[in-house]
């Protein structure tokens, strides 16, 4: 004769596991995936297979969450390439530049994406790493329009199309946002295709 409670707990394991397919936020998945080895390891200990719980608790849930958590935070970054020495400090370029960048951040954010700011000395060499595919996306001012009726343009060049995306959507539309596909051959700026 089984115990009722054992009913319950066995009835959480595909309620969790459900909500984990739902889950679209990775960090909450990671929680989810935790409970669910949990849920996985107290059954197999009241049904009494010790050695399979704690298989389960230490190699199914600890270290698979461990290692989920390390891949989530790796590949969940934009890698946003800025001049360095663009700007003087607190001056109004630099104020603009500052003001993008939280925008830029706001918008990824709601994706789940943490944004990581590269600087480079000179534009040839930030537009050499965007091609070599070492930064997602750069952004670039041009001082040469300052003057008191115009705000300079804003440039903001990436090789993700997804990234294009998502910005192309969010961003004002003064802002000179361009796709840059560098597996093509000759390196053209070109639309993103749907």
């Amino acid at each position: 004769m089984t115990d009722p409670y054992i009913y319950a707990i066995v009835a959480l394991l595909p309620i969790s596991a459900l909500m984990l397919v739902l889950q679209s936020n990775p960090y909450n998945a990671l929680i989810l995936r935790g409970i669910l080895g949990a849920i996985a390891a107290l059954i197999y200990s009241i049904l009494g297979a010790a050695d399979v719980a704690l298989t389960e608790a230490l190699m199914g849930t600890l270290l698979a969450i461990s290692l989920y958590a390390i891949a989530v935070r790796s590949s969940m970054v934009v890698r946003l390439g800025i001049l360095r020495n663009e700007t003087t400090l607190d001056s109004p370029l630099d104020r603009l530049r500052q003001r993008q960048i939280e925008d830029l951040r706001t918008i990824f954010s709601k994706h789940y994406l943490r944004l990581e700011l590269v600087a480079y000395d000179d534009l040839p060499t930030l537009r050499q790493a965007l091609l070599d595919r070492d930064i997602h996306t750069t952004i670039v001012l041009n001082p040469a329009r300052l003057d008191d009726s115009t705000p300079p343009p804003v440039e903001i060049t990436t090789r993700i199309p997804s990234l294009h995306d998502m910005m192309r959507s969010a961003l004002p539309s003064d802002i000179n946002l361009t796709y840059l596909n560098p597996l093509a051959s000759n390196l053209t700026v070109t639309e993103p295709q749907p």
